[in-house]
């Protein structure tokens, strides 16, 4: 065998060496973390045969609605759900893009806003000196997958408070449940629309009933 013959003999040997170390060390890399994804709390799913609230006459008060607070367990971005009774448990790979109290906020402004039962209805803090407050606690929110197919639980406390007096006025828990159209987090996520949309309309005619 020549020279040239035997260099070459040698170089595809190396080269064949190399691939096989090349794909041995891939297989032994750890492999990619799946992505996260990130949810909204929007209450935008519509409800079957949902029904529109008749304005109430209006009246001159300016509401002022403070940032809900949420109860132990429910106070951050995991996507709670519950296998079995008073046992949290969340989601590894899906997420609120914020916390369940702070995206209810603005929608407890536009619901109740919607209603036309107030002059003004603004988010704390602002400018506008209410007339009346609203304070809300998230008592639970979460998927339950104790029976199938898997619904998920809402429970809102408001309380509506005289901001002159600091005396409440009324108060109220509402509590909803939503069917999920699966049973994983996203079906989880429309059905936690559906309940948190269920909420509002309740709160508004609660809010009509107590000014009207």
């Amino acid at each position: 065998m020549n020279r040239v013959k035997l260099r070459n003999l040698c170089q595809s040997c190396m080269i064949g060496f190399a691939v096989t170390m090349i794909g041995g060390c891939s297989a032994l890399l750890p492999a990619s973390p799946p992505q996260s994804s990130y949810y909204s709390l929007d209450g935008r799913e519509s409800r079957p045969n949902e029904q529109k609230l008749q304005p109430a006459p209006m009246v001159k008060r300016a509401m002022i609605i403070n940032t809900p607070r949420a109860a132990a367990g429910y106070d951050s971005q995991h996507i709670i759900y519950v296998r079995q009774a008073h046992k949290l448990e969340y989601f590894a790979h899906s997420e609120w893009i914020d916390t369940p109290a702070r995206m209810l906020a603005p929608l407890l402004v536009n619901a109740i806003e919607d209603s036309h039962a107030f002059s003004a209805v603004v988010q704390y803090p602002n400018h506008v000196i209410g007339d009346v407050r609203l304070d809300s606690e998230i008592i639970r929110l979460q998927q339950e997958f104790t029976s199938q197919p898997s619904k998920v639980r809402f429970t809102l406390r408001v309380y509506l408070v005289d901001n002159l007096t600091k005396k409440v006025i009324a108060w109220r828990e509402f509590d909803e449940t939503a069917i999920a159209t699966s049973d994983d987090p996203l079906g989880g996520i429309v059905a936690a629309n559906i309940a948190v949309q269920a909420v509002l309309e309740k709160l508004t005619v609660f809010c009509n009933e107590v000014f009207s």
